[in-house]
């Protein structure tokens, strides 16, 4: 099985090397001194169950890589619109495109069904312009569970989870599904076949939409939102606003809020990928989380006061940390 990371990053660079052990053809695409250390020793992955690494083939020109079976997609979401020249190299007619973003994907209706069946959702697809580069009967949607950093240039920081969730946006249990669910769990990876996966996104957007901004505005890690009274309040006001949205849209979480920030305050003194992002004057992704949700919102008819609040404020934030 041929498989390409477009943007190995911290949870692309690992699934390339948990899969590359398994056995699969993996090829990685980074660049700067991340891609010089992996070309040079390889991704090393450092993890609580096991310190491993994997020499990969890696490189910053996809058409050295040619067509794959599988582009496991670790770009931030506000990057797909522009990679059409980076996928396109990677493609045949059958190559799937496993997703493995936060928040709301861009085919999220597609073949959903009911009366929102098709209906592009602007803030993560603005015109079009993302499903004009990956067509969403290509998608494969990917829920990640598992918490990774970059620690060094070429290496990896698993901290916790390894559950990677894939499931087909028609709900059905497909082969191609079932060929990546495969090879990840014999690289070392839980990768369930889920089909209900808009499930396992509101699941796990129930965090991010709420922990994600509220670390950047207040440079806070994990645990730290926690434990602050007044920030937790906030944290699962807008998680029972979120919840609001998703049932309106026919989807369980089957997880409680208390539930939830429990787990959250576990993994401890970690910062969120928008707070790392923000200290190294990336973007911020809030559009697919934040923006994402109020639009939904308002196509369900679902109050959601304090998430557009926080939605206002970050989106500033986003706007002066880019300038």
């Amino acid at each position: 099985m041929k498989v390409a990371v477009l943007g190995a990053g911290a949870i692309g660079a690992y699934v390339g090397a948990a899969l590359h052990r398994a056995g699969a053809d993996v090829h990685l695409v980074a660049r700067g001194p991340h891609l010089a250390a992996m070309r040079r020793d390889g991704v090393r992955v450092h993890s609580p169950r096991g310190d491993f690494t994997a020499r990969a083939h890696a490189t910053d020109d996809p058409a050295e890589i040619g067509p794959a079976d599988f582009v496991f997609l670790g770009l931030k979401a506000h990057s797909y619109a522009a990679c059409g020249p980076l996928i396109e190299p990677l493609l045949h007619d059958t190559t799937a495109v496993i997703a493995a973003q936060n928040g709301i994907p861009w085919w999220y209706f597609h073949r959903h069904g009911g009366p929102h069946d098709g209906h592009r959702v602007e803030s993560v697809d603005p015109g079009g312009a993302v499903s004009a580069v990956l067509a969403p009967e290509r998608a494969v949607g990917c829920v990640v569970y598992a918490a990774t950093e970059l620690e060094a240039p070429g290496v990896v920081r698993h901290l916790e989870g390894t559950r990677f969730s894939v499931g087909e946006p028609d709900r059905s249990v497909s082969d191609r599904c079932s060929r990546f669910s495969e090879a990840m769990t014999a690289g070392g990876l839980k990768c369930p076949v889920e089909p209900g996966l808009r499930n396992d996104i509101w699941l796990k957007l129930l965090g991010n939409i709420s922990f994600n901004p509220i670390s950047a505005l207040a440079r806070a890690t994990m645990r730290q939102m926690c434990l602050h009274g007044g920030t937790r309040r906030v944290i699962e006001t807008m998680m029972r606003e979120t919840l609001s949205v998703a049932e309106a849209l026919g989807c369980e979480v089957g997880v409680s809020i208390e539930r939830r920030l429990a787990g959250a305050e576990r993994v401890g003194d970690h910062r969120t990928s928008t707070l790392q992002d923000l200290e190294r004057g990336k973007p911020l992704e809030l559009d697919v989380l934040l923006a994402a949700v109020v639009e939904l919102a308002e196509i369900t008819g679902v109050e959601v006061p304090t998430l557009r609040t926080v939605h206002a404020i970050s989106d500033l934030l986003a706007i002066r940390s880019a300038a």
